[in-house]
């Protein structure tokens, strides 16, 4: 069947989301301002000698060794995250900006399977909170003493910097750099490896995402079945998931077809149809109630759905709206 081609507002502006991409990477990394006091949304090293912002999840990591909670981080992650779930991680952070530059290099790349996200979730509880709460700061496992984006923002940049004044090296450790070295030729051959693998402000922002204001909507009645938003997607995301995949950054790509399109909660309730959607941006009791109470009563309404089943295989049948089965 003949792909449809949807120009849309949105499939036009997801063709410059490299240069949104770039905007934002001006604003995260400034030579002339640094202020650290502040928590950024996306992810970065805040030891970079360029960082404007400090790291949430660099944040988030030392309040735990020091066993304090950062309530402005926390707070800023919420946000945001409410408003625009991980349309922060397709849009505006200046790692997974990096990993789309080298993925449109062409080389061969492969799927993994898709409950290997989950792996996201080990790394935010483990290594950011329940290792730096337990061995504190010092310790080897400590997350920021094994993050990639510390080697190539901070510790190689530090290192050069200290080697042109002529003062004493400090190289970084040997673990950190080996880690970087395997991100680095990863991205060659997957997909934002870090963002759908290992990233924990990732997987923060992939739990925010069934509650945001900001959202993808499948609409059933105008599937053709082309498969032409699975041919779109780098990261295997299935159309009739579309709105509560985890793993979805949001790129907007696939609004390029017609039966994908950006919603918000604050569509008028007759125009909503609940069987046009998953998740809990879905449902009617969802949009009403976000409209009048906000995003505590969306995450509310979305408890009263089942939670999104992960794994399953799309039906050979037309989807009706509903999970397949």
């Amino acid at each position: 069947m003949a792909k449809e081609d949807n120009g849309s507002l949105t499939a036009k502006l997801a063709r410059w989301r490299a240069w949104v991409q770039a905007a934002f990477l001006l604003v995260w990394l400034t030579p002339t301002v640094r202020i650290h006091t502040v928590c950024s949304p996306v992810f970065h090293c805040y030891s970079c000698p360029l960082a404007t912002f400090a790291c949430p999840i660099g944040v988030l990591a030392n309040f735990s060794a020091l066993h304090l909670i950062p309530l402005m981080a926390i707070g800023t992650l919420l946000v945001v995250g409410v408003v625009f779930g991980s349309f922060v991680c397709g849009w505006a952070c200046p790692f997974g900006f990096l990993q789309d530059l080298v993925g449109r290099i062409p080389t061969p790349k492969f799927e993994l399977p898709g409950w290997m996200g989950y792996f996201r979730y080990v790394v935010l509880v483990v290594f950011v909170l329940i290792i730096p709460y337990i061995l504190g700061e010092d310790s080897p496992l400590f997350f920021c003493r094994l993050c990639p984006a510390g080697a190539l923002e901070a510790a190689i940049p530090n290192t050069v910097e200290s080697a042109l004044a002529g003062g004493e090296l400090a190289l970084p450790s040997k673990v950190k750099m080996v880690i970087l070295a395997l991100f680095l030729l990863a991205m060659f051959v997957k997909w934002r490896p870090w963002c759908t693998l290992f990233c924990p402000l990732g997987a923060i922002y992939g739990l925010l995402s069934h509650v945001s204001v900001f959202f993808l909507r499948f609409k059933p009645e105008s599937c053709t079945d082309c498969e032409l938003c699975r041919d779109l997607c780098r990261y295997g995301g299935r159309s009739e998931r579309r709105a509560s995949d985890q793993r979805c950054i949001r790129c907007m790509e696939c609004t390029t077809c017609k039966a994908i399109s950006v919603d918000n909660v604050f569509l008028p309730s007759d125009e909503v149809n609940p069987s046009s959607t998953l998740g809990m941006q879905n449902c009617f009791f969802g949009s009403f109630l976000g409209r009048k109470w906000g995003a505590s009563a969306l995450l509310f309404s979305w408890l009263l759905e089942k939670p999104p089943i992960f794994g399953r295989e799309r039906s050979e049948t037309r989807c009706s709206g509903k999970i397949c089965v």
